[in-house]
């Protein structure tokens, strides 16, 4: 039996509210049909994840960066099923002196979700917390921080200290193994302790991230699943419109340097940081599980390259969703992403499916892939809009809600989008 959703929306505007009909069809061989009505934000449904949100549902995002940190905070009082994949390609920061030495992943964006879903109350360790956020001073001497770094690894600090044991000797040993592995030209200033214990424990389990993101996300009490789409060591890198090649993340996000002044072509991913060295990566099986059984789908705003396309370029991640009967969902940025010079929502809607269509093992429908935009054009400073002759086109559905408020503008208001996104669930 194959099972299917076909989700049509219709909106009128009710004391503020926008109320929506979600109809869900289930096509099967005897073409049943099954339809409920949805409100959103559907106060009740919410509620009701409130109440309980260890059974919450388990909405899943391809991210990286910071853009969701606030979103992520909202989704924990609703539920602790959320799903997080995160790009493990960022260049630039903290980051690369990690990468550099050691040829590693990225593991800063990992950390920054994993701390944006810890559990910040009693309940949870917020000790464990501080240490994981806590960074060395940038104008530090070399000398002061390895001595202090030096006293956590020997369980000395009030740092260290707060932490009851046995977290405290899990802690001092991935950052003991990290102190044997640091070169002495290793340089410390700004570091986070909580990408130096990754790291150690990334050294310390052969290469492995799974098993440090395991550790680390008991260790904080990580109300969702946060995973690196890969745990390959590789490197982002764009052809240009005007011919140019660059590698590295940090070259192409404008915010260490200049933003682009051509707009990118096509996002590819590299072996290599300097020089282009194609790698074709595959999707690893528990991460297509995920992607395959998630209750959304959601394509978030942020970069839109590096932060999203790049985690639909390994091998298998468009069959994953694909395969996945829930609905699908791009929220699109606010305001102008230096990734998408050029670009209008029509040509980047665009762009996401033909990365998508790419990297499928077959020819699938638009549908498979996407179904809704969520947009709040009264509020939203968006460049521009989709054209309604393009959805039809694609058999995509824009949905138009509340999601920006006078508070958080220009930027969305993290619990209306959470609010509208677990409507959809």
């Amino acid at each position: 039996m194959v099972m299917s959703y076909c989700i049509v929306i219709g909106c009128v505007t009710v004391v503020n509210q926008v109320i929506t009909a979600l109809r869900m069809s289930l096509y099967t061989m005897d073409q049943i049909n099954v339809t409920r009505a949805l409100e959103m934000p559907d106060r009740l449904r919410l509620e009701r994840y409130r109440k309980v949100p260890e059974l919450g549902p388990s909405l899943l995002f391809f991210s990286g960066g910071s853009a969701l940190t606030a979103l992520s905070r909202e989704l924990k009082q609703y539920t602790h099923n959320s799903i997080h994949m995160v790009t493990a390609f960022d260049s630039g920061g903290s980051s690369a002196v990690l990468r550099n030495t050691f040829e590693m992943p990225s593991i800063g964006d990992l950390r920054s979700r994993l701390m944006a879903l810890a559990d910040e109350t009693i309940t949870g360790h917020p000790e464990i917390y501080q240490l994981f956020t806590h960074r060395f001073p940038k104008n530090g001497e070399h000398a002061q921080l390895l001595k202090e770094l030096m006293a956590l690894t020997a369980g000395k600090g009030g740092l260290i200290r707060a932490i009851p044991n046995p977290m405290r000797r899990l802690i001092r040993t991935q950052l003991g193994y990290f102190l044997q592995q640091m070169p002495d030209s290793f340089d410390l200033r700004g570091a986070s302790i909580g990408n130096l214990i990754l790291a150690g424990g990334y050294l310390n389990n052969h290469q492995h991230l799974d098993p440090i993101i395991f550790l680390f996300s008991k260790l904080v009490n990580v109300l969702g699943t946060v995973r690196a789409v890969v745990n390959d060591c590789l490197h982002l890198g764009v052809t240009l419109e005007d011919g140019r090649e660059i590698i590295g993340q940090h070259r192409m996000t404008g915010k260490e340097q200049k933003p682009l002044t051509s707009p990118i072509q096509q996002l590819f991913l590299s072996a290599d940081a300097e020089y282009r060295q194609p790698v074709e990566v595959a999707l690893r099986k528990k991460n297509r599980k995920l992607i395959h059984n998630a209750e959304l789908v959601c394509y978030p705003p942020g970069s839109f390259y590096s932060s999203l396309v790049a985690n639909l370029l390994p091998k298998g991640v468009a069959d994953a969703i694909a395969s996945n009967r829930s609905p699908k969902v791009y929220i699109p940025n606010l305001e102008q992403d230096p990734e998408q010079l050029g670009m209008t929502m029509d040509s980047s809607i665009q762009t996401l499916l033909r990365y998508l269509h790419q990297g499928g093992g077959k020819k699938y429908n638009n549908g498979d892939f996407l179904n809704f935009v969520l947009l709040d054009s009264g509020h939203g400073s968006y460049l521009d809009r989709p054209s309604a002759a393009l959805m039809e086109e694609l058999g995509i559905q824009q949905i138009e809600t509340k999601l920006v408020s006078k508070s958080s503008a220009p930027y969305y208001d993290s619990r209306r989008l959470a609010s509208a996104l677990l409507s959809l669930t």
